[in-house]
């Protein structure tokens, strides 16, 4: 048996040092070289468990390797990664793959243990994925196999004893399968537990060590300050940035765009602004009253129309303090405690416990009016000359923006006339350029002809500026598809995008898109199969990672509303089945009191028929076994079971009763009259034949033999009857 635990457990600790990793590595938060090092220490690790060929790292050794480390570990966090959570996660596994090679004391294993739930706690920081439960469940399965299997190694006192047992190798089969039936048990009710306090318990924090989680790459495009270029590479992750779901589905079937950041400065390769913030109250609550400069459209005395639309957006973790909001926002509802917007119609989150999760909004869509805008006359925002702002430039650009607008009288037209020269005349691209240009405007305008969003808008803001018209960029996404399981729409990386806010006296800022529209790709399976992921993962961010205060209130509020609706309708369906029977009684009465013979004579066919119903089973083995006894060449072996049964109930009437223990030879023996017994042997013998020889002609003689049997009863008794009579006149 010590052979066995100690084998199970070696292999078991290292297939929890292996799910523990696992759900590291699953994280994508490791750099390569230290997945490709520890990998290949863990395959030669494995190949030592398979081959069963140990080599072991000498004690002395061990310190060394680990004063050693602790300089590179310094080295790590001020030079090579410059990251706390990082280089911790370094320190972890370089201990780690020097303990597995080292096993010698029980200290070691237990090292071993604790490293792995180290990995997987690093694993929950760096993640927010719904594939981390299932890493997690398969570390929890290991890990309740390991520690049963630590506990049985210190109970074990007589492995020599043991180790002689023939039946070792049995045991060994039986203690593995018997050890990993249990294991999934506990772990399902582990975790059905943990679920159920989850779920209970109120949630006092939103963040663990989330200070240490790196920030996405997408959040250096939504900032202060973007290099051109940003968003086409922040375009090629089809990562899932955000779920949006709109709360009046009469507004669905709008483009929306969602809008970050408006930037105003342009320095030839970036763009930038220097807004300030102004802080925020919320009102009673916790709403979030936002100030209405005209963003996009009319102010509200010229629109035409408004619309309004309210949704709900569920934000990824990006490592951004920027709200993603539609057009003109009127309010925003959280779990924010300090917000903030700028001059520019951004709005930022200064509360750093409760980063951007989820939020609810409100927002106006206003129908403009061209019209209006062609008699909107010159002027600047009374908030900054920065729209106008022009680097040193390629001249060809200006005297294109000329030559665009030549035809038109207006502002208006020629904002217009630029965005469509855009679409028209240039491709769209996602493959940037190996080597930046020194002006990447003039390279995309003249040479490449071609690029991302953020190349159009900034074109077209620029050549507006050289035309005399205030202009911006903002950043933020467009709406992205719609997954029907949820009722939201996924908004992924793929979706950023830049565009133009051009200014209008007496109307504000006004929204313009010169990027041409990109090819939708195909519908397939494995689209289809996203969508269910989505669903999966999004309900993993909702009512898992979100999960708080506001959630539990409307979990027992469904779970109360439930109950009731569910007793409700256990009450009417009890009442309606109790007025259906008695309906059903009175009838049945009523039709009983006036036809009395006819429910006579169906009362009894009913109860003939039960009776029959439930019989039918004997009574096919009887009408069987009935056939078998005229008919015994049909079926040899059966006829000879039932005629011998029958022979042995007549004799047992005679007082020879034949025992289990007696075989048909030893019954005969048994029988002390001679005439009796020739005539048993003969129907035995027949017996035999048909029964074990399968002989038709042998059952055939079974019906005859039994009568003569009989007749051989018959006359005894009567032959024993006149003895008994002449005695008694005598």
């Amino acid at each position: 048996m010590a052979q066995a635990v100690e084998r199970y457990f070696t292999v078991s600790l290292f297939l929890l040092v292996l799910s523990g990793f696992g759900a590291l590595a699953s994280t994508g938060g490791l750099d390569l070289p230290a997945v490709t090092l520890v990998s290949l220490c863990l395959i030669l690790r494995g190949y030592q468990l398979v081959s069963r060929r140990e080599f072991a790292i000498p004690e002395h050794w061990t310190t060394y390797l680990t004063l050693t480390y602790v300089a590179f570990y310094v080295a790590d966090y001020s030079f090579l990664s410059r990251s706390f959570l990082t280089a911790t996660v370094h320190l972890v596994l370089f201990t780690m793959v020097v303990r597995l090679f080292s096993l010698q004391r029980t200290r070691d294993h237990y090292m071993l243990a604790v490293l792995s739930f180290l990995m997987v706690l690093a694993s929950a920081v760096l993640t927010v994925g719904s594939f981390f439960v299932l890493s997690f469940a398969g570390f929890l399965l290991v890990a309740v196999v390991t520690f049963v299997l630590m506990e049985m190694r210190h109970s074990i006192t007589q492995e020599k004893a043991l180790a002689q047992d023939s039946r070792l190798p049995e045991f060994q089969q039986r203690f593995g399968f018997s050890l990993f039936a249990i294991a999934p048990s506990l772990v399902v009710l582990i975790l059905a537990g943990s679920f159920f306090i989850f779920f209970l318990l109120p949630r006092v924090s939103s963040r663990f060590l989330s200070a240490y989680t790196p920030a996405s790459d997408v959040s250096t495009g939504f900032t202060d300050h973007v290099q051109l270029g940003r968003i086409g590479q922040i375009q090629q992750s089809s990562a899932v940035v955000m779920h949006i779901e709109l709360q009046n589905e009469a507004q669905s079937g709008f483009d929306l765009k969602w809008r970050g950041v408006a930037l105003s400065t342009f320095k030839g390769n970036s763009w930038s602004n220097s807004f300030g913030q102004t802080q925020l109250y919320p009102a009673p609550g916790g709403i979030y009253r936002l100030p209405a400069p005209a963003l996009s459209g009319l102010p509200s005395t010229t629109r035409s129309s408004q619309r309004f639309i309210r949704y709900r957006v569920l934000m990824e973790p990006l490592g951004t303090n920027v709200f993603f909001l539609a057009s003109q926002p009127l309010n925003l509802t959280g779990n924010y405690r300090l917000l903030a917007t700028d001059r520019g119609g951004a709005v930022y989150n200064l509360d750093v416990d409760h980063p951007v999760s989820r939020y609810d909004a409100e927002s106006e869509l206003p129908d403009t009016d061209p019209q209006i805008l062609r008699r909107a006359p010159a002027g600047l925002p009374a908030d900054g000359g920065d729209y106008l702002q022009l680097p040193p430039l390629d001249m060809r650009i200006g005297q294109l923006a000329r030559e665009i607008t030549a035809p038109a009288s207006n502002d208006y037209d020629r904002a217009a006339a630029l965005e469509q020269y855009l679409r028209t005349h240039f491709g769209y691209t996602l493959q940037l350029p190996r080597v930046a240009p020194r002006d990447p405007l003039a390279n995309f305008l003249f040479e490449r002809k071609e690029g991302h969003c953020e190349y159009f808008a900034s074109s077209m803001a620029i050549m507006l500026r050289t035309l005399g018209i205030p202009s911006r960029i903002v950043t933020g996404f467009r709406t992205g598809e719609f997954n029907d399981l949820t009722g939201q729409y996924v908004v992924r990386a793929s979706n950023a995008h830049s565009w133009v806010e051009a200014y209008f006296q007496g109307s504000g800022w006004v929204s313009f898109d010169p990027t041409p529209a990109g090819s939708i790709p195909p519908k397939t399976g494995w689209s289809r199969l996203q969508l269910y992921l989505d669903a999966a993962a999004s309900f993993w961010r909702e009512w898992i990672v979100n999960y708080d205060v506001s959630h539990q209130r409307s979990l027992s509020q469904d779970a109360v509303s439930n109950a009731r609706r569910f007793l409700d309708d256990v009450r009417h369906w009890t009442a309606t089945q109790h007025r259906r029977l008695l309906h059903s009684a009175r009838r049945v009465h009523r039709d009983i009191s006036t036809f009395p013979l006819r429910w006579l004579v169906g009362a009894t066919g009913a109860a003939l028929s039960l009776l029959l119903l439930f019989n039918l089973r004997g009574l096919v083995r009887f009408l069987r076994a009935s056939q078998l006894r005229a008919h015994p060449a049909r079926a040899p072996r059966e006829a000879a079971s039932l005629w011998y049964e029958k022979m042995v109930r007549r004799l047992a009437r005679l007082g020879w009763r034949k025992s289990p223990a007696q075989t048909p030879a030893d019954f005969i023996a048994a029988i002390r009259e001679p005439a009796l017994q020739q005539k048993v042997a003969a129907f035995t013998h027949a017996y035999e034949s048909a029964r074990f020889g399968r002989s038709a002609a042998d059952a055939d003689t079974l019906p005859r033999l039994f009568e003569e049997m009989i007749e051989h009863e018959k006359k005894a008794a009567s032959a024993s009857s006149r003895k008994k009579d002449q005695l008694t006149n005598g």
